[in-house]
């Protein structure tokens, strides 16, 4: 791993100018080319995308990787997709954010407390990185994670993103027990690190079959809310 000499701006252009993943990069750039009908209008990202936040954040936000017509065509994490609709409108409701919504990188959204970044920074065929992606990608939350000086603690959306937070953690050299997934799971760990909350991702998936319902979802922002209120 490397050491936290970063600046956000130096790390930013680094995501960004990525090229590590050849399936990824062809998958990112014809999707990005080859847009629905809705979305023809303007230009399209295409390219990997870095964290949005808060970056004093005392929580960090882990989702699995950009949509194909949401992050990947707008630039900005869980932005102009129905996932992204989810989430904001959970924060807006937790007084995390101060729209419900976040439509493109231009629409005025700021994020309170929490720095929202993902396991992958390239729109993934069928959602579904490969190992060996996963791992190209993985230093990069790292590199944000420390530089998030006041962290406090990490919401994981979905297994992947739980899995492989704890799979970093252990990477940097951190003794972390095996742990089980679960919506709404808690767990501290050693001293010095951050708690972890689990959630269901908010994906069309999950939400549209009532896996993740609004009110399971909020419970998780209440929950945030309620530790850093007794940590402040």
């Amino acid at each position: 791993m490397q050491a936290s000499t970063d600046t956000w701006s130096e790390l930013e252009a680094q995501i960004t100018a990525c090229r590590r993943c050849p399936r990824l990069v062809a998958w990112r750039e014809k999707t990005a080319q080859e847009r629905r009908r809705a979305y023809r209008q303007g230009e399209s990202w295409g390219r990997p995308v870095p964290g949005f936040g808060d970056r004093r954040a005392r929580v960090l936000v882990v989702g699995l990787a950009p949509g194909a017509h949401g992050a990947n065509r707008t630039g900005r994490m869980f932005t102009g997709d129905a996932s992204g609709d989810f989430l904001y409108g959970a924060l807006y409701r937790a007084g995390f954010c101060n729209q419900p919504y976040s439509r493109s990188i231009e629409d005025g959204l700021m994020v309170k407390d929490l720095f929202i970044s993902a396991v992958c920074r390239c729109a993934p065929p069928a959602n579904k990185p490969t190992p060996a992606e996963i791992q190209n990608c993985l230093p990069y939350l790292g590199r944000e994670y420390r530089l998030l000086e006041s962290l406090q603690g990490i919401v994981t959306l979905g297994q992947i993103a739980f899995d492989q937070t704890l799979r970093l953690l252990r990477q940097m050299g951190h003794a972390v027990a095996p742990l089980e997934f679960a919506h709404g799971a808690f767990y501290t760990l050693e001293a010095g690190l951050p708690w972890i909350l689990a959630s269901y991702h908010p994906s069309r998936q999950n939400t549209q079959t009532g896996r993740l319902t609004q009110a399971m979802f909020d419970e998780i922002w209440v929950k945030v809310g309620q530790l850093l209120e007794l940590n402040s």
